[in-house]
């Protein structure tokens, strides 16, 4: 990598730590794209070489770690119920660290698939479904869940809970900690939901 391809992969990094940072204290109604951009020493015009708009940047920001949680939940030793417990509590502890605004922010960006602009915020739901399945097919790769499994009907239902308890979570004002709902659920249902079709 090249000294300007180092200072863009930097540049865009303080933009999103600076927009992250701004949008969790007061919400991206309430952030401006001048204030993004002046608080990380980069200029107005700047933004827009990375971002078509101030929206964009909020569906940026979770981009990278979405994608980490699902590799290592993927390589994970462990059994696939610790890996399944790891993607799913993970999911949601990122979401809680990120900030209740941050997060309500999102959601009220993308509510609305026909109003996404970007690209991977438009197949995010799509995406998390097949994160899941991608879970759910190493443990019929490894053995672990039987043949049979319905693991598309497994992986939209596992979503469906993760994107309930987000938007509970959202709607309460954050009145308890989504991370520790879906530890719980894990501990409490996602054996029964998934015995049927453990091996062994």
């Amino acid at each position: 990598m090249g000294s300007r391809q180092e200072a863009a992969v930097e540049t865009r990094r303080k933009l999103l730590e600076s927009a992250k940072r701004l949008v969790c204290e007061k919400g991206l109604a309430n952030t401006s794209v001048e204030e993004i951009t002046g608080s990380c020493g980069v200029s107005c015009g700047t933004f827009y070489t990375y971002f078509k708009r101030k929206e964009d940047i909020v569906y940026a920001i979770s981009k990278d770690m979405f994608e980490s949680i699902l590799e290592n939940a993927q390589s994970a030793d462990g059994p696939l119920m610790e890996r399944l417990t790891f993607f799913m509590s993970r999911f949601s502890g990122y979401i809680e660290a990120g900030g209740l605004k941050l997060c309500q922010e999102w959601v009220r960006n993308t509510v609305d698939p026909d109003l996404v602009d970007d690209p991977y915020s438009r197949g995010k739901l799509s995406l998390d479904i097949g994160s899941l399945r991608q879970v759910l097919e190493e443990g019929v790769r490894r053995g672990e869940l039987s043949a049979d499994a319905p693991v598309e009907r497994l992986a939209l239902m596992l979503t469906d809970v993760l994107y309930g308890q987000m938007l509970c979570w959202c709607m309460s004002g954050g009145a308890y900690s989504f991370g520790e709902r879906t530890e719980e659920f894990c501990r409490s249902h996602l054996g029964m939901i998934m015995a049927p079709f453990i091996e062994g």
